[in-house]
């Protein structure tokens, strides 16, 4: 981002409604700042906690000029808000951040080439683009292997595992029989993930390496700090500030990865250039949270640095169990976040909760 930073005061423009946006909204404004927010659904959750709101789709050039020209930076609270929508925006305003990590991030195979390109390991993997590149990826990679929509995928959506015995082309037409990458099955003993802020100076701060419990491919419970050898977390929070340093990042992105047997070798799963669910401790067990990071990131303000209040544990609540918040409420330390989503659906993330325990 060229040129000073922002005042209090002024406008920080969001790509995307969800809770996301809310919370880094509320950050925002905690700071001083206005937020306008742009989404296509009229009931997301961060209009309702923010100074202007735009409901449009993503595409609609004419409200993105308005938009543009309401506020003096653009960031986006998730990475499938599409890397066109980005760009046009950059030619206007200043987007954080910069749309080619939405572009590499948003495209599976993209993601996993530039990090294998780093020397950062991964996963085998291989291109997947019709049933014969899908056989032969499967002779090379081998059994088991799990198949994934090169776009769009998250919380286990858009993906299949081919075991011995599945078919394959059964597989294929699971996930769309659209573009794909097929990546070898790793047998992992844990998955952990570390949340890093790059600030428009080129400093970087990682927070505690978050150590993460699925259930149904969503993420339930983060533990921090995760169960793992010094050298292992500091070899994680290294390829966490490779990668924002690399991407010439401005902002908080999250790293996926898995630790494999024995605690010592770490592959990179994914990447998320944006604030993260494993990140959602920092809201009540850190100095400064993921949000209020981000914030700082693209306003072009000294970043915090993150201090653990405590042994932190995050519980996500999911679909039903946001009626659990009552039973939260008279838990002593407990701190209760609920999204404001008016519809429970099974799976959706309604709300989480907190606890900080003495280290």
């Amino acid at each position: 981002m060229s040129g000073a930073a922002l005042g209090p005061q002024a406008t920080i423009g969001i790509l995307g409604g969800g809770q996301l946006g809310r919370m880094l909204a509320l950050a925002a404004a905690r700071l001083g700042f206005k937020c306008h927010v742009l989404a296509p659904s009229p009931d997301s959750p961060a209009f309702d906690v923010v100074h202007r709101v735009t409901c449009a789709d993503y595409n609609d050039t004419e409200a993105l000029d308005r938009f543009a020209a309401d506020v003096d930076v653009v960031t986006y609270e998730f990475e499938n808000v599409p890397a066109e929508t980005a760009t046009f925006l950059s030619a206007r305003v200043p987007v954080l951040p910069d749309p080619n990590v939405l572009a590499t991030t948003q495209d599976r195979l993209a993601e996993k080439t530039f990090v294998s390109g780093l020397g950062i390991d991964t996963a085998a993997f291989a291109p997947v683009g019709g049933p014969a590149e899908l056989a032969a990826a499967l002779d090379r990679i081998g059994r088991p292997a799990v198949l994934k929509t090169r776009r769009y995928g998250y919380d286990g959506k858009g993906q299949a595992t081919i075991r011995n015995g599945t078919d394959p082309q059964a597989a294929w037409h699971e996930v769309g029989a659209q573009p794909c990458i097929l990546e070898a099955f790793v047998p992992f003993e844990r998955e952990v993930s570390v949340i890093a802020a790059r600030g428009a100076d080129g400093s970087v701060a990682c927070f505690d390496v978050t150590e993460n419990e699925h259930r149904d491919h969503i993420l339930k419970v983060s533990r921090v700090p995760a169960t793992l050898a010094a050298t292992a977390a500091g070899e994680a929070r290294r390829i966490a500030e490779t990668l924002a340093k690399k991407f010439g990042y401005v902002g908080v992105l999250a790293v996926e990865m898995f630790v494999l047997a024995g605690g010592g070798e770490i592959l990179v799963n994914e990447i998320a250039p944006r604030v993260h669910n494993s990140g959602h401790w920092t809201l009540d067990g850190a100095s400064v949270s993921q949000f209020e990071q981000h914030i700082r990131a693209v306003a072009g303000w000294p970043l915090g640095k993150p201090v653990r209040h405590g042994r932190v544990e995050m519980i996500n609540l999911i679909g039903d169990e946001v009626a659990e918040y009552r039973r939260w409420l008279s838990v002593p330390g407990a701190c209760v976040h609920l999204y404001g989503k008016t519809a429970v659906r099974p799976g959706r993330k309604m709300g989480h909760v907190t606890r900080v325990f003495a280290d």
